[in-house]
């Protein structure tokens, strides 16, 4: 029997099956079992091209972090550099929201990962910022993109004042508001763009 042209498994569709496995079942997703049955195949035969789950886990990291764009960072000012590189961060975490428990649990390494804060690394320095500033730096726009993410994943609107009114009058009249906006997202976006400028307004070292 001649032998496929195409071999059935391969790190890259391993990742693939993973992430989908995660996008529906969340971090239980990221199973070596759980993975081999939807590819129809012995978990011993993933071991050939992934060698434990640690690994599977950063292949999952590098699929969804490859859609980050971190050009801006190089090629615009600082400010607009940030501005479009943590929307590129939100969007292409915003298509795999449930990867990112997951993917907080465990340190990376992915290279193309790496890449990227290397050119966020670069641009903080070339405004001012000390090495010392960069990972708070790095992880305070990581946190609130990322918490972002997980604010569109739940609820359209976490609070209701309704029925409550005459005790929180001006937080019902904000609430009310609400009747104005996209039905299907009338926070999260307008509260991300609000945050994102309050970040890059105070992202420069002070003197």
């Amino acid at each position: 029997m001649p032998r496929p042209s195409h071999p059935k498994l391969s790190r890259e569709a391993i990742a693939r099956a993973a992430l989908a496995l995660v996008d529906r079942d969340g971090s239980d997703g990221a199973s070596i079992r759980r993975v081999a049955d939807r590819l129809k195949v012995h978990p011993t035969s993933l071991y050939n091209h992934v060698p434990n789950l640690a690994a599977l886990i950063e292949d999952i990291r590098a699929l969804v972090s490859a859609r980050i764009d971190s050009s801006p960072l190089r090629e615009e000012e600082w400010e607009e550099g940030l501005r479009r590189w943590a929307r590129s961060y939100r969007d292409a975490f915003r298509r795999h929201p449930r990867t990112i428990p997951l993917l907080m649990s465990h340190r990376s390494s992915v290279p193309s990962l790496m890449s990227q804060y290397e050119d966020f690394a670069v641009a903080a320095e070339r405004v001012g910022w000390t090495s010392d500033d960069i990972l708070p730096l790095l992880t305070a726009f990581e946190s609130f993109i990322l918490g972002s993410v997980l604010d569109m994943s739940g609820p359209s609107v976490m609070f209701d004042p309704t029925g409550q009114e005459e005790s929180v009058p001006r937080f019902a009249a904000a609430y009310a508001t609400l009747v104005d906006q996209d039905p299907a997202d009338p926070v999260a976006t307008r509260a991300f763009e609000l945050g994102l400028s309050l970040l890059i307004a105070g992202a420069r070292p002070r003197r």
